[in-house]
């Protein structure tokens, strides 16, 4: 069954400005500006003073899920430039210990993971800076407003450490994410 219209609303905060023009939104904070681009998502988007509105005609049961989807993307936008994202990664090894270095903050090179001589680049998507904690051992910290960003360049990082043609129950090494907070908070 289709509805005639189905909305939601969304309160923007204070201290931070949104704009929106042909599905583009652009959401500006004391941490930085993010822009994300909606043109294949058909609804309609309305800005009222401080309040934005979602809309969507006549729509499928599919097609109303793109409502929240669209409300919980700008809501991590808003919480991106407001307090910012950070992922806190371990790293785990039996015999061979990672060695792990960071390249002018916007790469990560892997050595010696299970005793190879290869070394794992990863470069970090833009406005995502690494790492390596002080006070706690093995671990590397991702910081940024994008959770998209943040959360790839994590999700590289450990897809980079898998391990090949080896019992994977018996060879857990590897960097795995073992936090994700919104920064200021505890775990989220």
């Amino acid at each position: 069954m289709r509805d005639i219209s189905k909305d939601e609303e969304l309160i923007i905060p204070e201290g931070v400005e949104v704009t929106v023009k042909s599905r583009i939104i652009k959401v500006k904070g004391e941490r930085g500006t993010l822009v994300k681009d909606l043109h294949h998502i058909n609804l309609e988007i309305e800005k009222k003073g401080n309040r934005i509105k979602l809309i969507v005609w006549h729509g499928a049961r599919k097609h109303v899920a793109c409502l929240r989807t669209v409300k919980a993307h700008i809501k991590n936008m808003i919480t991106g430039v407001t307090k910012g994202f950070e992922y806190k990664m371990r790293y785990v090894y039996a015999h061979f210990p990672i060695n792990v270095h960071i390249v002018e903050g916007k790469e990560i090179e892997i050595r010696n993971f299970l005793g190879e001589k290869v070394i794992r680049r990863v470069k970090m998507l833009e406005g995502v800076e690494i790492k390596v904690t002080e006070n706690v051992k093995d671990e590397l910290v991702l910081t940024g407003n994008d959770i998209e960003n943040v959360s790839q360049s994590a999700a590289k990082i450990q897809q980079s450490t898998t391990v090949k043609n080896k019992d994977i129950r018996k060879f857990l090494d590897g960097i795995y994410v073992s936090e994700r907070n919104i920064i200021g908070q505890g775990k989220k």
